[in-house]
């Protein structure tokens, strides 16, 4: 009976329809609003920066707000949370609200947003009964759903690279969105993957060496999904790299695998530059 309790975990329906609900619907009701343009300068040493929130910034960061504080409601519900921080559980549905949220702002209301907008809510919902059933390490069906959060993770880094680039913002602004998103994707993905562990210092790493690609591809003249996949590429490979060696794999077997990935990635790159 024990056993059958932990597989049946699952998070409360109704409040499950009605975070989702009012993201949708904050989504939908923003394509009809307008907000002044707000500009924040920032003056440094031989740099002049100006920072531009319009309203699908605004709209989208505050969904993105929305989304982390409902996930919080949803998941202290959970009885094998207790006292545990819920901020690992939140940071991937934020994530997923705030990819959503790109694109459906710079496509028209016509049948290809909503099926974008349709196709986010069934993968917001995936997301978050996914993180529900990950609190508990000993419900049976963890082991998919941790999959199917790590395959999520990466393909939001890939599509928010790609909208990203396509939207032609400055290197101040990809930047910082690109090498943070990419860290704490490749730190939920090796949490997901040694939960006893708390892998910061190497998502740091990886941060790090984003950064500097990030940097170096910013001035290449490449497609958004090339450019996307040269990023993908390492951020997936180093955190696998860093996943076999907690797992004490034989130095040979750890390093071929992510090499190996790491080559048709790039290959594919380089396909599609």
């Amino acid at each position: 009976m024990q056993e059958l309790k932990r597989q049946r975990q699952l998070p409360n329906m109704e409040k499950l329809g009605l975070l989702t609900a009012t993201i949708l619907l904050t989504y939908a009701i923003g394509q009809f609003l307008t907000f002044p343009r707000q500009e924040v300068t920032l003056q440094l040493p031989g740099l002049y920066l100006v920072f531009q929130f319009n309203t699908p910034t605004i709209i989208t960061l505050i969904v993105a707000g929305m989304t982390a504080s409902g996930a919080v409601w949803l998941f202290r519900d959970h009885p094998g949370l207790g006292r545990r921080n819920t901020m690992e559980h939140w940071l991937l549905p934020a994530l997923v609200a705030l990819v959503i949220g790109l694109p459906l702002f710079q496509t028209k209301l016509q049948p290809l947003w909503w099926i974008g907008f349709f196709l986010g809510s069934a993968l917001l919902i995936l997301v978050l009964v996914a993180e529900y059933i990950v609190i508990d390490p000993e419900d049976t069906r963890q082991p998919l759903a941790v999959a199917s959060l790590t395959i999520v993770a990466y393909a939001l880094f890939l599509v928010l690279a790609i909208v990203l680039r396509y939207s032609g913002y400055r290197l101040f602004l990809l930047l910082p969105f690109l090498t943070l998103g990419g860290g704490l994707v490749c730190l939920r993905s090796l949490r997901l993957r040694f939960p006893d562990k708390n892998p910061i210092i190497p998502a740091g790493v990886i941060t790090l060496v984003l950064s500097q690609i990030t940097a170096a591809l910013n001035y290449w003249p490449t497609s958004p999904v090339s450019f996307s996949l040269a990023l993908l590429g390492p951020a997936y490979c180093l955190s696998c790299l860093i996943g076999n060696i907690l797992e004490d794999q034989p130095a040979q077997r750890a390093v071929v695998e992510p090499l190996f990935l790491l080559v048709i990635i790039w290959g594919t790159a380089i396909i599609m530059a």
